[in-house]
């Protein structure tokens, strides 16, 4: 298993990856948008990269297979190694992971899906990694963790490549529960990373421990 970090904000996913827990990082429109973007997207997304230190997916906008290829190529040719081309499911998109994957070698993250047959198609066509959507899944009034449970036992079964990568995570049991449903990668904000961190019991056991010893040195008992 492991974690991603799902930002664009440099300075944010510096002092995050200094806690030794970040594999990548994830970025979308929506995402680069909120964060803003200095030294433009190319200069931002080489700067995740340089900190990651691992895969950094890179959302195409382009509508229609040719541009989405087109634009992936650019983007690809960032970091070879290490960038992820994000393409959204659908038709288009399917002949696009088909062209990156298997004629140009391009890694591919399929996102934005919702449902199994989602995500076996993707995997089929040949996904890196196939994302799927934790919390607006639970908004259609579907159970996520059972499309991760499938996905990953289907994934398993016939031995096909992809990764199983969970976004819309919204709170901290979403996490606990997409990896116990058998997600190989959540990917998570910052604002919830930070949360994970912290316990009100653990808070208080610190501080205990600390009183302790302060009154121990205090009285001159320790050297």
């Amino acid at each position: 298993m492991a974690i991603f970090i799902d930002s664009s904000n440099v300075a944010e996913v510096e002092e995050i990856t200094k806690w030794g827990i970040i594999s990548g990082a994830t970025t979308n429109p929506k995402i680069i948008c909120q964060d803003g973007l200095s030294g433009g997207l190319e200069g931002t997304i080489k700067k995740i990269v340089d900190i990651v230190k691992g895969p950094v997916s890179v959302e195409v906008t382009e509508e229609d297979a040719a541009g989405m290829v087109e634009q992936a190529k650019e983007f690809a040719a960032w970091d070879p190694e290490n960038i992820v081309i994000k393409v959204p499911i659908g038709q288009e998109g399917l002949k696009v992971v088909n062209t990156l994957e298997n004629e140009l070698g391009i890694k591919t993250n399929v996102t934005c899906m919702m449902s199994f047959n989602q995500a076996y198609l993707a995997s089929l066509a040949g996904a890196t990694y196939v994302s799927i959507f934790f919390g607006r899944i639970k908004d259609m009034g579907y159970d996520p963790r059972e499309v991760i449970a499938d996905t990953r036992e289907m994934i398993d079964r016939e031995e096909l490549k992809a990764q199983i990568i969970t976004g819309s995570i919204r709170h901290l049991m979403d996490v606990n529960e997409a990896f116990l449903a058998g997600a190989h990668i959540v990917t998570i904000t910052p604002p919830i990373l930070k949360k994970m961190t912290w316990n009100p019991r653990s808070e208080t056991t610190i501080e205990e421990f600390n009183q302790i010893w302060r009154d121990m040195k205090k009285k001159g008992l320790l050297k």
